[in-house]
Parts: structure tokens; C-alpha cells; sequence
């Protein structure tokens, strides 16, 4: 067999973990990934519409989920200080404690116990795959931060060894805290 279509394959099965039929733990799949995406999302992408992107369904499907998560404690939303249209959403402790039940942790410990550099390289594949199937559809996927061709690293002085952060899509300061988490408006750097 062709080693690319091997590799899909395999990744065919992976996703059968993902996404599956009925419900795990009480909770269907596209509950579980939105969950899972909120407890990793920067503030830019905790909203309906990020989540919405995200799960790749509609904004009224992903009000439902919102409203299942809510229903079960595990989520919350809060109106926007800055404009009262806008909703923020965020895990509750209840939340993150069920996360712990997640359907994906298998495979979050088999990949765990690998060596770094076989973590690394696994994370970069996957990576480069998504970054050349963006291409060709032009479209982009959800990354972290601090690889987004919109994130600006100021360091305040060249002795001084901490930086501050600017989101330049969103004209906001990142905290280096928000950096590794994930955004829904993240684009790679094009060669």
C-alpha cells in the first residue's frame, strides 16, 4: 500500500476515537470537542462564533451545544464588558474536573509516552499536513498564538528577558499566558 494512504488510513482510525457514534460519559461528540476546545481557547476565540468554526458547524448548532454545556454545569457564558452583544464562554472547575473523562485521553497517553523528539516530530507532521491541506482550500485551521503570523513579540529591553505580546488582528496585548493557547483566527506563515 502507499505509505500516504497507509498514514490516512491510520489517521481514519484515530478519528473514529473523535468523533463516534451516541454518547460517552452522557455527552455526544461535538460536545466533547467543544468542551475540549474551550478549555484550551484564547479569549478571542471563546465565543459562539469561534466555536462554531471550530466544531465546523452552524452558529445555531453551536448554541445548542452551548446550551447542553450550560445545561450540565461544565460551561457558562458571560456578556461582554466592552459591548453587551457579545458573549464570552468559559469551563467551569466542573468542567475541567469531566474533563478528565474525556473520550481522547487514550490516545493523549499514547502519544505521552513516546520520546520528545518523536512528540515534536508527530506534532510538526500533523501540523505540515494541515498547513498544505489549508493551501490547497485556502482556509486555515485553529494553532496556538505564538506561531500565528498575527502575534507580535516586543521585548521591553535587550538585557531584560520578558516580552509583551500583541495580537496585531485584534489590535490587543497577549498575556504570555495565552500564547500556547488556541485561536480560531490563526494563520501560518506562507513561504
Amino acid at each position: 500500500m502507499n505509505l500516504a494512504r497507509e498514514a490516512i488510513e491510520l489517521l481514519g482510525q484515530v478519528a473514529q476515537i473523535l468523533w463516534f457514534e451516541g454518547t460517552k460519559h452522557g455527552m455526544r461528540d461535538r460536545e466533547w470537542m467543544a468542551l475540549r476546545f474551550l478549555s484550551r481557547a484564547n479569549r478571542f476565540s471563546r465565543t459562539p462564533s469561534a466555536l462554531a468554526s471550530y466544531v465546523g458547524t452552524t452558529r445555531g448548532t453551536a448554541s445548542f451545544i452551548i446550551g447542553e454545556l450550560e445545561r450540565l454545569g461544565y460551561l457558562e457564558r458571560k456578556r461582554s464588558a466592552k459591548d453587551k452583544r457579545s458573549v464570552m464562554l468559559s469551563v467551569t472547575l466542573q468542567g475541567k474536573k469531566f474533563l478528565a473523562r474525556d473520550p481522547v485521553n487514550g490516545l493523549v497517553e499514547a502519544i505521552a509516552v513516546l520520546e520528545e523528539d518523536s512528540k515534536i516530530r508527530l506534532r510538526d507532521i500533523l501540523r505540515h499536513v494541515l498547513d498544505q491541506a489549508d493551501a490547497a482550500e485556502q482556509r486555515h485551521h485553529t494553532d496556538v498564538c505564538k506561531r500565528c503570523i498575527f502575534l507580535r513579540e516586543d521585548r521591553t529591553s535587550s538585557e531584560n528577558k520578558t516580552a509583551e505580546f500583541t495580537c496585531r488582528l485584534f489590535r490587543a496585548p497577549i498575556a504570555e499566558t495565552e500564547v500556547d493557547l488556541l485561536c480560531t483566527s490563526y494563520e501560518h506563515h506562507r513561504q
